[in-house]
């Protein structure tokens, strides 16, 4: 079993191995994933992937902090981000109190907070109140409905700047990494390069100093569409569907359960 990261590990990473991040939200999966990944995200992103919904923004504090209890006791060996929901650190009071309600009732190693130079003060707050902090940066989920869809960042050299901006003002905060989404390839290099804390790609190429995942992408289980930066492992919808298909079969013809399934 790897040793568990921690904050300082994380953060010496930089310029020597790509971190590598995954989703999940349950203590199933977090356990299957525990061997090969540095870092598990609790994504807000599961109220996309299992609750049917066409953004991240319904999820709640209480949804977090559930999925992240059961993340904590399937992967006690991981180190857990718990994705901060939605309206829940709008000011640094309801921040710091939301995000001391994640450190008190589960063994989160960290929150992430979506946003730039504008929520830089609250990422302060939060990381000189013990309260450790990923940053995210670029396409925001969070903001999906507010500009309009979800838009790829970097493709003017006034965006470069801004973002460029960005991770300073997260990192200058206290944040120990951050997440890029959706940023032009090349940008996110820059960007990386800007920061002496890790840098996470998700739909950002690959000269950033890591990557993240939602799972059920990787493993070909989310079938209603495949955005441009996912890859598929497997074809787990596929699998999941033949299987089920199997057991169906062998139940309406009496193959199972057999002699040795049997009491």
């Amino acid at each position: 079993m790897n040793k568990k990261m921690t904050i300082s590990s994380i953060k010496k990473s930089k310029g020597l191995a790509p971190l590598v991040m995954i989703t999940a939200y349950d203590a199933l999966f977090a356990s299957l994933f525990e061997e090969s990944c540095d870092m598990i995200l609790v994504g807000d992103s599961l109220n996309m992937s299992f609750a049917g919904k066409a953004d991240t923004l319904s999820a709640t504090m209480e949804q977090m902090i559930y999925h992240t209890k059961a993340v904590c006791n399937g992967a006690k060996n991981s180190f857990v981000v718990c994705d901060m929901p939605f309206g829940t650190y709008t000011n640094e009071a309801d921040a710091l109190h939301n995000s001391i309600k994640v450190f008190q009732e589960t063994s989160a190693d960290c929150v992430k907070i979506e946003g730039g130079k504008e929520k830089a003060d609250i990422v302060k707050h939060l990381t000189s109140n013990g309260i450790a902090v990923c940053g995210h940066i670029g396409l925001l989920p969070q903001s999906v409905r507010s500009e309009g869809g979800y838009k790829v960042k970097g493709k003017t050299n006034a965006e470069c700047l801004s973002l460029i901006a960005d991770a300073r003002a997260i990192e200058d905060a206290g944040a120990f990494c951050m997440v890029i989404e959706g940023v032009i390839a090349h940008v996110a290099e820059e960007i990386a390069k800007s920061v002496d804390i890790p840098v996470i790609g998700i739909g950002a190429g690959n000269k950033v100093d890591g990557q993240v995942l939602v799972f059920s992408d990787m493993l070909g289980l989310f079938e209603a569409f495949t955005p441009k930066f996912v890859k598929k492992y497997i074809d787990g919808a596929s699998l999941v569907k033949e299987a089920v298909k199997s057991y169906a079969g062998e139940v309406k013809v009496r193959d199972f359960p057999q002699k040795e399934h049997t009491y």
